[in-house]
């Protein structure tokens, strides 16, 4: 990273400081009305509920026909994500299914990269591409860094019409993808399972690929902060590929990014904890470097038995999962038993909160959520007595 580069990514940080220290001085300053349920908030911060809270990744999707008769009507994905009231109407939508404890944020974790001026695209079976991908030093320097209440407005707008129509009942959970994550997008192009260009990104050009992160982790910050200042009440960082790398490229590119995002959120308004969620898919033995970090609560998905992720946290976070999605695929009856199982695994006591281990594929019947869904609340309040 440049000398410029560095003063451009060291002002920025400066700004958000500055910016938080502010809001810090505001904070408990006249609490927003309580919340009819608050099981989300209270189980990522490790305090007593009667019953696990429960929602799903993805719960606002393209399983439900709802949501694919809403996104016919926008035309097409961004113009549904761009759009607040129709992707509140899509946040909603499985809420008026299921007895779901939190509301999700509709949105994508590249709007970033398109804010940044990638220029984002969806090809029908291909999924999102960019197109103007990250391949030269010269190009990561070059990237802009955005002005996120300008460029990111209509995932604010979005987030306070949500707040409006939950109306207390629930919390609105927001979020964004990990630096890494959405780095691979910017750098490969598109989806990549084998990430090889940025991988030699990370060998050949290491001080090139930290600058990136540094750019994203900074606008990911002011995207995280304002969403809160609109009226998000939880975060979660999503880092769907990290443990695609090596444990000591991991801390370096994809850890060392998500703590200073942990470092520089708003962490209280409205009177209460912002609890943050941190998820890498596969992290197994790295959730103890990640639960380090400050977070409030990790996501675990199906590869790691909840009481193995308890043993490597030591209990100093919350954990969310992690049923296997595939089992949605299957009967009622095991359905029921994946719930029972995943929460025997976690155990007696605070700090669950159920999920799938991943998001939920489109293939999936809608009813068989609900059998998820009445299981959890069905089963879960003897491990909370």
């Amino acid at each position: 990273m440049t000398e410029s580069d560095e003063n451009i990514v060291d002002r920025i940080v400066d700004r958000i400081s500055d910016r938080v220290s502010d809001r810090k001085g505001q904070e408990g300053q006249g609490a927003a009305k309580a919340l009819d349920n608050d099981l989300l908030l209270r189980a990522l911060m490790r305090e007593p509920v009667p019953r696990t809270p429960v929602w799903i990744m993805r719960q606002a999707g393209r399983y439900l026909p709802e949501y694919r008769a809403t996104r016919a009507e926008a035309g097409d994905f961004m113009s549904l994500c761009k759009n607040p009231e129709l992707a509140c109407e899509v946040t909603m939508q499985p809420l008026r299914r299921y007895a779901l404890d939190a509301a999700i944020l509709f949105s994508d974790i590249l709007t970033v990269p398109d804010a940044m001026g990638l220029g984002l695209y969806f090809e029908t079976g291909e999924g999102p591409k960019f197109e103007r991908p990250l391949r030269t030093a010269a190009e990561i320097r070059n990237l802009p860094i955005p002005d996120v209440s300008g460029s990111l407005g209509y995932v604010f707008d979005a987030v306070r019409t949500i707040r409006r129509e939950l109306d207390g009942r629930l919390p609105l959970i927001g979020f964004a993808g990990s630096p890494w994550t959405v780095g691979t997008y910017m750098v490969e192009g598109g989806s990549s399972r084998e990430l090889g260009t940025i991988k030699a990104l990370a060998k050949d050009d290491p001080a090139s690929l930290s600058a990136l992160m540094d750019k994203v982790a900074a606008t990911t910050i002011e995207y995280l902060n304002a969403q809160v200042e609109s009226g998000a009440q939880a975060l979660m960082v999503f880092d769907t590929w990290g443990a695609a790398l090596a444990p000591d490229d991991y801390r370096r590119f994809s850890l060392a990014s998500m703590q200073k995002i942990v470092d520089g959120l708003i962490r209280e308004r409205e009177g209460r904890a912002v609890p943050v969620i941190l998820f890498t898919k596969g992290a197994g033995p790295l959730l103890t470097d990640m639960a380090a970090t400050g977070c409030d609560a990790l996501g675990v998905d199906w590869t790691t038995d909840l009481s193995r992720a308890r043993a490597y946290t030591g209990d100093r976070v919350a954990l969310q999962g992690n049923l296997d999605p595939a089992t949605l695929r299957e009967s009622p009856e095991t359905i029921r038993e994946g719930v029972a199982r995943v929460l025997e695994s976690y155990g007696d006591g605070p700090g669950h909160v159920f999920n799938l281990g991943h998001g939920i594929t489109p293939d999936i019947d809608p009813d068989h959520v609900g059998v998820l869904v009445d299981a959890v609340h069905e089963m879960s309040p003897r491990y909370h007595r």
